[in-house]
């Protein structure tokens, strides 16, 4: 049994679980207090020293970083990663593209918009990095324009990492109605057989803490 380590607001460990799902690989979600400091105990840098989530645990084989475990995926069922060698490198390319420019801004921006005291928010670097985002976002949009999915005639990891965090309900400069073609591959994604929401595919929830924030304003 693959065992995840994650937390349902975790964007980068939506990246590994919602595959995971899709691929119909046997595994189970383990959850990890990111917001009560679990991350930084001795006890999980022994799993990842690098204090992070996703972590996957398959038997002795131990992966962190969520694009090392979607490829660990596409090894395990031959899905999701491209039809050809070609194929496969622009997967790559594209899972390389959003960790770099649009889930790392993303994750950073979602999380001092909404997870830290209102008074602490640095409010002119929420807005430098919303105009990194919007710019991410044409990029995706542009590229969505005529077309399915983002690589070939399936879905593939590009997909399930550049979505990763845009399920999400809570306010961090996205919008899906200013994105047609983004609004209209999310909802391909949602269509997928299996697929689930983030805060229904792994535990934990902004409402745990006494947030508003659920998926259903999204919806």
């Amino acid at each position: 049994m693959i065992r995840l380590y994650c937390f349902g607001e975790s964007g980068n460990s939506y990246k590994a679980a919602l595959p995971l799902e899709l691929s119909d690989l046997e595994w189970e979600p383990v959850y990890v207090d990111f917001f009560g400091g679990e991350t930084r105990t001795p006890q999980f840098r022994t799993l990842n020293p690098m204090g992070e989530v996703p972590v996957m645990k398959d038997g002795d084989r131990c992966l962190t970083q969520s694009g090392a475990i979607q490829d660990y995926v596409i090894e395990a069922t031959g899905r999701f990663g491209g039809e050809n060698t070609d194929e496969r490198r622009e997967v790559l390319r594209w899972v390389f593209w959003d960790n770099h420019k649009l889930s790392s801004p993303a994750g950073m921006t979602r999380f001092l918009s909404n997870f830290i005291p209102e008074s602490n928010r640095p409010e002119p670097v929420i807005a430098f990095m919303q105009g990194r985002l919007n710019a991410a976002f044409q990029v995706l949009d542009n590229v969505l324009a005529g077309r399915e999915w983002l690589v070939g005639d399936a879905p593939t990891m590009a997909d399930f990492s550049c979505c990763g965090y845009l399920f999400y309900p809570e306010p961090f400069g996205f919008d899906r109605a200013q994105w047609p073609n983004i609004d209209v591959w999310l909802d391909r994604v949602a269509g997928l057989p299996g697929w689930k929401h983030p805060y229904d595919l792994m535990p934990g929830n902004p409402s745990d803490r006494g947030l508003p924030f659920r998926k259903e304003a999204l919806e």
